[in-house]
């Protein structure tokens, strides 16, 4: 359990990433691109399959047409399996997920890549979507970023993950990170429910994931920099358009010792 000294700590991070994300919501300019210019940098990063993040607002601001359609094209055109969070933390109330059906909860690129998406992991809670032949047939869907899990797949198999146009560094890698790490602040329980893996077939389950606590929230702007400083993350900056580079390895590598010496390096 979390001390009072480190719950203050926790605390006034949270307080400051806060306000830190409001001021950055209203500072951030984004002007035009030339056409190809995601092309180009994508190019520049080699890489069977990706794992994405992407705020379409800021490509929306970057160039004229449909973002995402900008987006997914430049990605496809690219890289052979493009992999994007599908989370859907209602079944922590509901106990419903539908591997076809339930909306992604965060952004509007996940939910329109829902349509195009080929597979869906069974993971009720933080599922990942994937267009392209990258499977997870041998990967633990009952307990979210566990040794066994699907992230654990994306660690062994070193895959990239990429930022288009967010605000901050976004990585769903962190959470597989801190389970390894075990770190005291992030809490297991178990929920059940039901998943549907297709509209008439679906089975009872119990499903282990981290319950996230109000005051968590990762310090991107120090991650980042740590980051980059080790020479394992590449960041650009495209007229106010952020797209950042990063393997899954990588980040676990670097950030690993960080957790030995501090297990609340992510939070603080």
């Amino acid at each position: 359990m979390d001390s009072p000294l480190q719950r203050t700590r926790i605390g006034l991070h949270a307080g400051r990433s806060l306000i830190a994300e409001r001021l950055r919501s209203r500072v951030r300019r984004v002007g035009s691109l030339e056409p190809g210019t995601l092309e180009t940098i994508f190019a520049a990063h080699p890489a069977e399959t990706v794992f994405v993040h992407v705020g379409l607002s800021d490509v929306n601001a970057a160039l004229p047409g449909d973002p995402y359609c900008h987006v997914r094209s430049a990605l496809t055109e690219q890289y052979e399996n493009v992999l994007v969070p599908g989370y859907t933390p209602s079944f922590l109330d509901t106990g419903v997920y539908h591997r076809q059906y339930s909306q992604p909860a965060f952004g509007t690129f996940a939910r329109r890549f829902l349509e195009d998406a080929t597979y869906r992991t069974a993971d009720p809670v933080y599922s990942i979507l994937v267009d392209g032949d990258y499977r997870f047939d041998d990967c633990c869907s009952t307990e979210s970023f566990s040794r066994e899990s699907c992230f654990a797949k994306l660690d062994r198999d070193d895959v990239l993950f990429v930022n288009v146009g967010t605000d901050g560094f976004r990585c769903s890698h962190l959470h597989y990170v801190e389970r390894c790490a075990d770190v005291p602040y992030c809490t297991v329980s178990d929920h059940e429910g039901v998943v549907y893996h297709t509209p008439t077939e679906y089975e009872m389950v119990s499903h282990a994931c981290p319950t996230d606590d109000l005051y968590r929230r990762y310090n991107r702007p120090k991650l980042e920099r740590v980051l980059s400083d080790a020479g394992v993350l590449t960041a650009y900056d495209c007229n106010g358009l952020s797209v950042r580079f990063c393997r899954a390895r990588d980040i676990r590598t670097v950030l690993e010792p960080k957790l030995e010496a501090d297990p609340y390096y992510l939070v603080t």
